[in-house]
Formats: C-alpha cells, structure tokens, sequence
C-alpha cells in the first residue's frame, strides 16, 4: 500500500502536534491557543500543503456542503427573503 502522505508531512504534523502539547501552537485567523488535536493535525497538513509535499486534498465536510446545497436551492425556487420587506 502506498504512503497516504510525504515523510515531509509527517514531519510537519509530528512537529504541530508537539506545540500543541506544549501549549504554544496557535490558530491562524484569530490567534487562540489550539487544544484540539484534530484541528492540530489539520493545521500541520495545510502547512505541508503550502510547501508542496504531497498530501492529499482537502475533503468538504458534510455540513458545510449541505448548507451551500440547502442555500442554492431556496435562490433558485426565488424564495430569498431581504431585511426591506417588512417595509
């Protein structure tokens, strides 16, 4: 069986999970410590992504694809609703 990700990666992920234990890994948009080891994990991916060792694509998670379908629908069927109706 092939490897699912480089050895690079590996490499990325073992050392963001070791900040994470430590305390000091932090998130990306609002600079808050990280605790969850999956949010670890997917940080430690991303970084080997933007270095360009081979990891596998980002999957969409189920419900942000349920609520883009859900939100595309109700705009097709014209059921938008816009905050000047009640006027």
């Amino acid at each position: 069986m092939a490897r699912k990700y480089s050895k690079t990666a590996s490499a990325d992920v073992e050392r963001v999970m070791k900040e994470r234990k430590a305390g000091t890994l932090k998130s990306g948009g609002s600079g808050r410590k990280v605790t969850s080891r999956k949010q670890a994990i997917a940080i430690g991916l991303s970084e080997a992504r933007r270095e360009g060792a081979k990891v596998p694509k980002k999957t969409a998670s189920r419900s942000s694809s349920k609520k883009s379908s859900s939100k595309t629908r109700k705009i097709a069927s014209g059921k938008r609703t816009s905050k000047k109706a009640g006027r």
